[in-house]
């Protein structure tokens, strides 16, 4: 998985003046979890902007100044209601031996023979959670419809993969192939015309 490096300073007081004097400077208040003890830090916000505007997954380097360096992934993330600034940040620290849960992007490949029949794909679930070890995390998953009839459905059973497991139930349904509603609709005709038919005999 494709990693960002975020470079940032420790905060050394954490209290809500010292916190709102950090995002008037254009700084976001982070904290980053999983290790021996928390570690409250700061980074311009213009530096996660690889990482938080895209639906691609990352795993993150956070670099401090003084050397230190972790390796992490975020775990949550607060935007203010009104000007959707980044208020606030939550990263969780990855160890090489330690599984993790994240949600990785789904990547549709292949044509569809429902598709290409009239119908319409209708994409249930954009992101799966998975658990795994960091070096297997994937950059995304891949998902192939084209066996996908009219109908049919995609669980996530078919993506199974010895690298991860997934976090869903096995009836999870990822994508499904429905009948669009201009085929309905010309259907719909067929069959009153059908009738008409019919009655006319």
């Amino acid at each position: 998985m494709k990693s960002i490096t975020i470079n940032g300073s420790k905060r050394e007081s954490v209290g809500k003046k010292a916190t709102k004097a950090l995002r008037n400077a254009g700084q976001v208040p982070c904290v980053l979890y999983g290790g021996d003890k928390p570690v409250h830090f700061s980074a311009n916000e213009l530096a996660f902007s690889k990482l938080v505007y895209t639906p691609n997954a990352h795993t993150v380097v956070i670099a401090l100044e003084g050397g230190e360096s972790y390796n992490a992934v975020l775990q949550d993330i607060q935007f203010h209601p009104v000007t959707d600034k980044i208020l606030h940040i939550d990263f969780y620290q990855l160890f090489e031996d330690k599984e993790i849960a994240m949600d990785i992007p789904v990547s549709i490949v292949g044509n569809s023979v429902g598709v290409r029949a009239g119908g319409s794909l209708r994409k249930n679930r954009r992101k799966l959670r998975v658990k795994a070890l960091p070096t297997n995390l994937p950059d995304f998953i891949e998902a192939d419809i084209t066996s996908l009839k009219i109908g049919g459905k995609l669980y996530i059973t078919e993506l199974a993969n010895d690298d991860y497991k997934f976090m869903h139930p096995d009836n999870t349904v990822v994508c499904q192939v429905k009948r669009s509603r201009a085929s309905m609709s010309a259907a719909n005709i067929e069959e009153d015309d059908d009738a008409e038919e019919a009655t006319e005999e």
